[in-house]
């Protein structure tokens, strides 16, 4: 078995590899390859459906529960500020620079090491399964989701984003919905009484002032907001619809179906979600993973932003090396020293989980 320090190594060198590989969203087919390659170098035997790759434990045993590790090698686009290129790995004062190297390369390839690490391990109280996934950035069809139906059960998981290595324990789901006011249309000089314009005034202050009942400990109340209004192309006709978009930010005491039924109680209009599958999730702060953190002096806390967690129906621990603020900023870069302390910490604490 490989010491820690040669995992660490090979790690930041197959993180060099990605950044310098374009895979955006959808077009990830290169970024896959690397990673295929680095379970042949390691002697893993391994699967891919579209660009999602995933291997189990050596010792895979069908009556043991089933752990996951999971991050993504997709990125989005580099935004107009770079002042590097974004597809060059650049070290520079002990920060690694490049699009992906912080959301979310460092958390992949330190999972990647740390199945490496106990892969050969032939007691262990779980089963692991790694898998590297597409899409996550667009939330698309082919990402994780699509692996789910190859995949035992899963017991539990550890999705790699970044969170300076803090236990993000809940992650607020999310819930878009098409809202469509119908109305008459009309020239403008002439009374109308079922503008739907205005219809949509008591329905947006509904939205902004409506409050849902359970507030979760960890991720505070939900929280809707009109980002959206569209409704007319002329001055003088008033128009037969008006659309809005809401985005709705759902804690963990509700799934979207709840949140979807409650607003289609309260309002008169047509309502649309645009995706069901994107809910809340959460683990115990008395799980085995959370307790094997806080014992190594991590703390706990919620997070807002959204990851492949929410296409998981098991308890589910966000951690990773990086920090969020860099995600999808100008010069994207991750530090070194975060890699080689996430390696670290991600093998300590599944070393006092299995311990438990």
């Amino acid at each position: 078995m490989k010491n820690i320090q040669t995992l660490t190594q090979e790690a930041i060198s197959l993180l060099k590899a990605l950044i310098e590989t374009p895979s955006f969203s959808s077009e990830e087919d290169q970024t896959a390859l690397l990673i295929e390659n680095w379970f042949k170098q390691n002697n893993i035997p391994f699967e891919r459906e579209n660009n999602n790759v995933w291997a189990y434990n050596k010792n895979f045993d069908k009556s043991k529960p089933t752990l996951l590790l999971n991050s993504h090698h997709d990125t989005v686009k580099p935004n107009q500020g770079y002042t590097n290129n974004p597809f060059e790995a650049i070290v520079k004062d002990g920060k690694l620079f490049g699009l992906g190297s912080n959301d979310a390369g460092g958390c992949l390839v330190s999972l990647l090491a740390t199945f490496v690490h106990f892969y050969w391990d032939e007691n262990l109280p779980y089963n692991i399964v790694m898998v590297a996934s597409a899409e996550e950035e667009s939330s698309g069809k082919n990402g994780l989701n699509s692996v789910l139906k190859h995949l035992p059960t899963l017991d539990c998981a550890i999705v790699g984003e970044p969170t300076l290595m803090q236990l993000a324990v809940a992650e607020k789901g999310l819930l878009v919905l098409d809202v469509i006011l119908k109305g008459t249309a009309s020239h403008a000089a002439h009374h109308n009484p079922d503008n739907p314009i205005y219809k949509a005034i008591p329905i947006m202050e509904w939205f902004n002032s409506y409050q849902f009942e359970k507030i979760s400990a960890v991720l505070g109340p939900v929280k809707m907001t009109v980002t959206q209004v569209s409704a007319g192309k002329q001055h003088n006709v008033v128009p037969a619809e008006c659309h809005l978009v809401v985005d709705i930010r759902v804690n963990d005491c509700y799934n979207n179906q709840e949140i979807l039924d409650t607003v289609r109680k309260h309002l008169t209009a047509e309502i649309n979600p645009r995706s069901m599958i994107l809910n809340a999730s959460s683990i115990s702060v008395t799980h085995g993973l959370v307790k094997a953190g806080i014992t190594l002096g991590r703390t706990t806390y919620g997070s807002p932003t959204l990851s492949d967690q929410s296409v998981l129906s098991c308890q589910s621990l966000k951690l990773g090396p990086g920090e969020t603020l860099r995600s999808h900023s100008a010069d994207e870069f991750i530090f070194i020293n975060e890699i080689e302390e996430g390696i670290q910490l991600y093998i300590k604490i599944l070393t006092d989980f299995f311990k438990q």
